[in-house]
């Protein structure tokens, strides 16, 4: 945990997740949003997922971010307990590559909304960089650090494109 004001919870459906997601984290440092993990599953410790997900809220987080692989169902049951903004990571695995954890993670009925980042390194990171957008709704300081994010966005690949043309022109 870190030791920042907790604005996210990070879930997952196993321990052996983390290496798979932690990138989430290293988006939320980057922008000095507080948050928590845990390992919770919506199967195994269904009363667990409820009680985290129906007091978040009155806890101070404003975003939930829930990592899964395979039948990917913690978002979902996250998302039902919860007024929050619910984020799912569909955790890569060995069976289908994470396309079975993308469609359960996606594939949410009306009503109970989960937005759904990509598989892999990159949808962990992105799921951290959407948290980062939602809290910077109600928070300027943050609203500002992400728009100087993307404008070295901007610089970054900008910077690699000239290099690139001078390659070429070599």
């Amino acid at each position: 945990m870190s030791e920042k004001t907790l604005r996210v919870g990070i879930l997952m459906g196993s321990d052996s997740d983390w290496d798979k997601i932690n990138g989430v984290a290293k988006a939320l440092d980057e922008f000095n949003v507080g948050y928590e993990i845990h390992v919770m599953s919506a199967h195994r410790t269904p009363d667990q997922v409820l009680e985290y997900a129906s007091t978040a809220k009155s806890r101070g987080l404003r975003v939930i971010i829930a990592a899964a692989g395979g039948a990917a169902h913690l978002a979902g049951v996250v998302a039902s307990h919860t007024p929050l903004p619910v984020i799912g990571i569909p955790v890569k695995t060995d069976m289908m590559g994470g396309l079975d954890s993308l469609l359960a993670t996606v594939q949410m009925p009306g009503d109970v909304p989960v937005a759904t980042v990509g598989t892999g390194s990159g949808g962990a990171r992105n799921a951290g960089l959407l948290a980062v957008q939602i809290l910077a709704l109600s928070d300027e300081t943050l609203a500002d650090a992400y728009d100087d994010f993307k404008r070295k966005l901007v610089d970054k690949i900008a910077a690699k494109d000239a290099a690139f043309q001078a390659k070429l022109s070599s």
